[in-house]
């Protein structure tokens, strides 16, 4: 076999071992579907170590070195590189002979985030190095938030991590499964990073959905702009996170409404209405269910469809005080969904989804909140 089908052997494994640890994060080791993930990344490793039965990988500075060969640049790469910097890890060897149980056992261990506790078993060698220490700005987010100034993913990479995150917990979610919200933690530390390095250079990513829009879904993208809008009124830190994690999570309800609902080319009948009309009081109750979210996120999902005014759904008597975070993030909604091509709708331009905007200003948003939006979006096209 030659030395490029032994390496993406070893590539390939790579890639299932980032899955299953991602996934026994979310939903833990019990979970059907994390079993059938490690099942595939040993049935991999087992393959990779059939032709090559001692494999050495090496961190450094971010990079990944197998058996003393640097590899190219690729995202599954420097995804692997960064958990293993996140816990301690600066070389790990497989050893031809390993079992599922120790397979599994280093999976657990990885998917408990930041894990320097990490060791060695019989077939599996861990080569620990000493993390430097974590200042008050690391966050308490994980693994997101270790270290992430020092690693520069391009806007487009930070995507296809995320979409595959996000995907996996909101399918998670349409199964009625119990998600845990490590991983939708991790993906809004990013983002605030990606925000300190980046700037608005990802709120243009958000707002260009006719660029590629499948860049990033929905969820992620309201999460984006209404993190730009909270750092433009000067709010950061645990606050920041909260309300990127509650706009990320603002939707999580509509895993409860049929397909054929969410889907349909033409308009709801009233009774399919009134289903849709049901999926904020739905998020809402998942995500109070739901330890480690922050109850704003179940606040956010509760109200993002009410309006400033209160002419929108659920009702809420006179004198409801909107969140702020709600606020910003029905903005992030509107301006979203109507740039996105649905079963039901064409994309619109920008210019015409800011004057919707505008005219219900001072009604169903506040008006001072759509000023702020639009000029981020005009800055945006300034820098463009």
């Amino acid at each position: 076999m030659n030395k490029a089908i032994m390496t993406e052997n070893v590539h390939e494994f790579i890639r299932h071992l980032l899955s299953s640890s991602a996934a026994a994060g979310l939903y833990g080791m019990s979970h059907q579907q994390v079993q059938r993930l490690v099942g595939v990344a040993y049935a991999s490793l087992s393959k990779a170590l059939a032709v090559r039965p001692d494999i050495a990988m090496l961190e450094i500075n971010g990079e990944l070195v197998i058996d003393a060969e640097p590899q190219p640049f690729s995202l599954v790469l420097e995804r692997f590189a960064r958990m293993l910097q996140d816990n301690g890890i600066g070389h790990l060897r497989f050893l031809a002979g390993v079992s599922l149980d120790e397979l599994t056992s280093f999976i657990s261990s990885l998917a408990q985030q930041n894990n320097t506790s990490l060791g060695s078993g019989e077939y599996i060698r861990v080569g620990r190095v000493e993390l430097p220490e974590r200042g008050d700005d690391a966050g308490s987010l994980g693994a997101g938030s270790a270290g992430a100034g020092n690693r520069h993913f391009s806007l487009e990479e930070l995507a296809g991590v995320e979409l595959a995150r996000l995907t996996e917990v909101y399918e998670a979610i349409k199964r009625n499964e119990r998600l845990k919200p490590s991983g939708i933690a991790t993906t809004v530390a990013e983002l605030v990073e990606a925000f300190k390095r980046e700037g608005e250079a990802l709120l243009v990513m958000a707002a260009l959905r006719e660029k590629d829009e499948y860049t990033f879904t929905h969820n992620a993208n309201v999460s984006i702009l209404t993190m730009a809008q909270a750092m433009s009124l000067g709010i950061k830190g645990q606050l920041l996170n909260d309300i990127g994690m509650a706009a990320m999570l603002h939707d999580i309800g509509k895993m409860f409404v049929p397909d054929e609902i969410l889907t349909k080319p033409g308009k709801l009948t009233d009774d399919e209405f009134t289903i849709m009309k049901r999926h904020p009081v739905k998020g809402a109750r998942c995500l109070l269910e739901t330890p480690g979210v922050p109850r704003l996120a179940a606040i956010v999902a509760y109200e993002h469809h009410m309006r400033d005014n209160l002419s929108g759904y659920p009702h809420a008597p006179r004198g409801w005080r909107l969140n702020l975070a709600s606020q910003m993030t029905a903005i992030a909604d509107v301006f979203d969904a109507m740039r996105t091509r649905r079963p039901y709708q064409a994309p619109r331009e920008t210019g015409e989804v800011a004057n919707l905007l505008l005219s219900k200003a001072g009604t169903e948003f506040p008006q001072p909140l759509v000023q702020n939006f639009l000029l981020l979006l005009a800055r945006r096209r300034q820098s463009d």
